[in-house]
């Protein structure tokens, strides 16, 4: 299925929004996903199904100084 990931079209197989953040490679505890707008947290990735067309915003902390 197509979703929207950061702004770029993705073609994944995974229906859950854990199984994805797998797929794409984002493996990092440290990042905060929101799915079409929406906060979802760590505890509910499992849970959270994905649907074609799904917007996926996947945030890492940035370091600097």
């Amino acid at each position: 299925m197509q979703i929207i990931v950061n702004a770029d079209p993705r073609d994944i197989r995974a229906t859950t929004l854990a199984a994805a953040l797998d797929e794409l490679g984002f493996t990092s505890p440290a990042i905060a996903t929101a799915l079409n707008g929406q906060f979802i947290s760590r505890a509910k990735r499992d849970d959270t199904k994905l649907t074609a067309g799904d917007r996926l915003e996947v945030l890492a902390p940035m370091q600097g100084g």
